[in-house]
């Protein structure tokens, strides 16, 4: 077994445990242990699939190893599609199932939210990316649900890179002071600002990428003007705060490379999924 598939084990592991999969009391009242059984997951909304990994753990792990992925991570599904199909003691698909679709239906819901902006910037240069908003504990698989949605990640975790935010300027006395604590890192890093005079403070020593937070559009193209001017090399333009399905285009202008957004992960639904059981057979 790899890191990774050591690591989802880690974590729905832990998930069974908080549900008490193995304590299933209904189930063992009701459901003979020796009964075997076969189950479909069924997608009750359009989206896009990311969790089957998770998902089969999920169902080995309770005692049902036979998990067959329908639809791949990354593929498309409308309401009604078979997701996947699960054999085994009827009895640990039972208990599993709670748990499997929790980590199917949250990540498919990020993957859904993700490919919701990307399929509306068109096949520009720009491209969507997540942030560290994410679910403590979740951030491995909610990073690969983003990619899965068409999205790229950001940094995963606070040692991957230097990112410059409002408050590090302010604990550090302002932007001329950042710039010269970086010095020669400073076009290996990212800094925020949040207006133009900001921006313009940055013009002398760039960084390699600047992230223009909570700006309207029209100040982004103001922004994106301002840069062009400046003399070689840039630094690549991020986009973040405030940015949802329904502006996502409007930022995605000539010159813009990243939009980032937090919501993609801190406020997807989940894509709506159902188990259904069907007929059982002695093993």
């Amino acid at each position: 077994m790899n890191d990774r598939a050591a690591g989802i084990d880690e974590i729905v592991a832990r998930a069974l445990a908080e549900d008490r999969a193995a304590e299933d009391v209904t189930t063992a009242l009701l459901v003979d242990r020796a009964l075997g059984g076969e189950a479909s997951i069924v997608a009750r909304a359009p989206g896009v699939i990311s969790g089957q990994e998770c998902a089969a753990a999920a169902f080995r792990l309770a005692g049902a190893p036979d998990y067959t992925a329908l639809v791949p991570d990354g593929g498309r599904v409308r309401a009604g599609d078979t997701v996947a199909a699960v054999a085994g003691p009827l009895a640990a698909i039972l208990s599993g199932e709670r748990t499997a679709l929790n980590f199917l239906g949250h990540l498919s819901g990020v993957a859904t939210a993700t490919d919701s902006l990307v399929s509306r910037i068109g096949d520009g240069r720009t491209r969507i990316l997540d942030t560290r908003k994410t679910t403590p504990g979740l951030r491995l698989l909610e990073k690969k649900a983003v990619r899965d949605g068409g999205g790229m990640n950001h940094r995963h975790d606070l040692a991957s890179y230097i990112l410059v935010k409002e408050n590090h300027i302010a604990a550090a006395g302002g932007i001329g002071k950042v710039s010269a604590v970086l010095g020669r890192r400073i076009a290996l890093s990212e800094v925020e600002v949040t207006s133009l005079e900001e921006l313009r403070l940055l013009e002398s020593a760039p960084p390699g990428r600047i992230m223009l937070d909570n700006f309207p559009p029209a100040m982004v193209a103001e922004a994106v003007g301002e840069i062009r001017r400046w003399t070689p090399p840039r630094p690549a333009v991020e986009v973040s705060g405030g940015i949802n399905a329904g502006n996502v285009a409007e930022y995605a202008m000539p010159g813009v490379d990243f939009i980032s957004s937090g919501s993609i992960t801190s406020s997807a639904a989940s894509l709506d999924l159902s188990l259904l059981v069907g007929k059982g057979a002695k093993r």
